[in-house]
């Protein structure tokens, strides 16, 4: 998958004019690409020393541990777990060609909140799949996340291009043929609940993007205005009285 770049000197990634796009690596995408590298390394390890049931079992996401034995720190490694290397390969490329242009548009510490919260959603939702259900699973990979970054691409680049092989097809579209890919291949019988749950990061990062960051009309939004308005009231409410009009004799000793 490649980009096409409409505005060719967007960022600092990009050359002048018009053509086929690619990002650099901004910090944070370094960071987790380099986190996932060093992680599917160690399973490799731990498969060749025949000890990759275990490792998985530690840090993938189960379930059962989840909610029996209280393994929430499962809600976070399994994104970092891989299975196979074209598994790894085509999440890590989605992070880098979506996820940098994210990153330089909200900042380091906004993107990796983002990262997070779609990971995580989608752990839950899977959890709560599998326990609704009566299903357990060991699930493991960032396909949650991306999925959240691929709809806040969408969301923030509508029209931006993208290369699906040879088929160039704005960003908004892709975004609606990837969920819809992702959701109807669910519903095989093939299909494991772990794989609809994927959508939850997507659902996740729609809900952030819509009601907590979403400009004024979010929740943070108006948080932000609430507590600009308290410090307002505090402000006038400390230095009102200086600001009064003065006494009737001082206003008068000033024309004096």
């Amino acid at each position: 998958m490649s980009r096409y770049s409409r505005t060719g000197g967007y960022g600092s990634g990009y050359g002048g004019g018009y053509g086929i796009g690619y990002p650099i690596w901004s910090p944070v995408v370094r960071i987790l690409i380099i986190t996932c590298v060093i992680v599917f390394l160690l399973q490799n390890f731990a498969r060749i020393a025949g000890g990759l049931g275990t490792f998985e079992q530690i840090f993938g996401l189960s379930a059962r541990d989840v909610t029996q034995r209280f393994f929430l720190w499962q809600l976070v490694t399994y994104i970092f777990l891989h299975d196979g290397v074209f598994h790894i390969l085509f999440n890590m490329l989605a992070l880098w060609m979506l996820g940098s242009d994210l990153e330089r548009t909200w900042g380091g510490r906004e993107f990796t909140r983002f990262f997070f919260i779609c990971g995580i959603g989608a752990g839950i939702s899977t959890v709560f799949l599998e326990t609704l259900f009566g299903q357990n699973s060991t699930t493991i990979g960032a396909s949650g996340a991306i999925y959240g970054i691929l709809l806040a691409y969408g969301m923030h680049f509508p029209n931006r291009i993208i290369y699906l092989l040879i088929f160039p097809i704005p960003a908004k579209w892709f975004v609606v043929l990837m969920g819809g890919l992702a959701f109807f291949s669910a519903l095989g019988p093939s299909s494991g609940v772990a794989n609809v749950a994927h959508l939850g990061g997507m659902l996740f990062g729609f809900l952030y993007l819509k009601f907590w960051k979403g400009g004024g009309g979010g929740f943070r939004g108006r948080y932000d205005r609430w507590r600009r308005d308290r410090m307002r009231k505090k402000f006038n409410v400390y230095y009102g009285d200086r600001y009064n009009d003065p006494p009737e004799d001082l206003r008068w000793r000033r024309w004096k």
